[in-house]
């Protein structure tokens, strides 16, 4: 952020304004801790401050610090709104298009507040009067702890705020092993872990409870797992059958993905997940190295995100979905078979 941002920022929230903070729609680990530990970090400066998501969250994401208070769009719309109407300040975190916020967007639009984006992904759209953009940065909830830093309010960083934190950093950096893991960012894990943190607790708390149903349906996706053993890639394929067989709830598949991506000799995969009552298929796509997901799913898939890790969408059936791609696949043989 631009040192004239960060003083007029600094005098801005010198005194007491209604503030909103807004993630994107099907928000993850990322989404929910970068915004309730800025939220924190708000209303210690004695600010009136308001999260408010698109639609719900997963279960698993529930434990976190102040994960009571989100606003539901889908659920609280008019409230909802008229917090947005009142803001005088408007942070949007972990997306760079209004477009991502779903049936939220207009109401946004039509807010007279300042906008501040703190966002990590490419290409962000020139909406806001302050933008904190860095594709280099792993995840929005480091992009807050710098934020933070940039107030000279350090110091403000209690436990709750650093829990909160910490699961945005673990969850967007599948657990520090992605290559956007850096030193910076291990340097700011263990500020946070010196805050008193229980950061095994926090794994387990996001990681380890699962429920019986959704092992079975990680079973079923790693039945339905494809190798391409000629362009590299692997794929999974779940479909709404399979999805209410096994009681599907909103996070289940959080992470499945990264089973196909993690078979030896693979740099490209993806999970096709059909949503028959959206009538689409949203995909999750990664890749190791070289090859760039977010420009696949850009060009093909309606998509984007992050170089190896991002999202698409079809409006094709399940099956004519996995038939396309297969097809598209044999114009990137070469770039896949040469990534590194």
């Amino acid at each position: 952020m631009k040192k004239e941002s960060i003083v007029l920022l600094k005098k801005l929230l010198s005194s007491p304004k209604n503030i909103v903070i807004v993630s994107h729609k099907n928000p993850d680990g990322d989404a929910i801790g970068s915004s309730l530990a800025l939220s924190l970090y708000l209303k210690a400066k004695r600010h009136n401050v308001a999260v408010i998501m698109p639609n719900d969250f997963p279960e698993f994401l529930k434990w976190m610090p102040e994960s009571e208070s989100i606003l539901i769009y889908d659920y609280k719309t008019k409230e909802c709104d008229d917090k947005i109407a009142s803001a005088d300040l408007i942070f949007t975190l972990d997306f760079n298009a209004l477009s991502r916020v779903d049936a939220m967007q207009p109401a946004l639009e039509a807010s007279n507040a300042d906008f501040v984006m703190i966002d990590h992904h490419q290409e962000p759209d020139n909406y806001a009067r302050f933008t904190y953009s860095d594709t280099s940065i792993c995840a929005t909830a480091q992009m807050i702890y710098h934020f933070i830093e940039m107030m000279e309010d350090l110091h403000l960083i209690n436990q709750n705020i650093a829990k909160n934190l910490y699961t945005g950093i673990m969850t967007d950096t599948g657990s520090f092993r992605f290559r956007s893991t850096t030193s910076t960012t291990h340097r700011v894990v263990a500020q946070l872990i010196d805050t008193g943190i229980d950061n095994a607790a926090v794994h387990q708390n996001v990681f380890d409870a699962n429920s019986a149903q959704r092992m079975q349906l990680l079973g079923v996706a790693l039945q339905n797992l494809t190798i391409l053993k000629e362009y590299k890639t692997a794929y999974i394929t779940l479909s709404q059958q399979e999805l209410d067989k096994h009681n599907h709830k909103k996070g289940d598949t959080e992470g499945f993905v990264n089973y196909a991506l993690s078979v030896k000799d693979i740099v490209f995969a993806v999970i096709f997940i059909e949503h028959k009552e959206e009538g689409i298929v949203k995909m999750s796509l990664r890749s190791t190295g070289d090859f760039s997901v977010n420009e696949f799913a850009k060009r093909h898939f309606n998509g984007g995100g992050h170089k190896n890790a991002s999202g698409g969408r079809s409006e094709l059936p399940l099956d004519e979905t996995v038939s396309q791609f297969i097809r598209i696949l044999q114009s990137y043989k070469t770039q896949l078979t040469d990534a590194k």
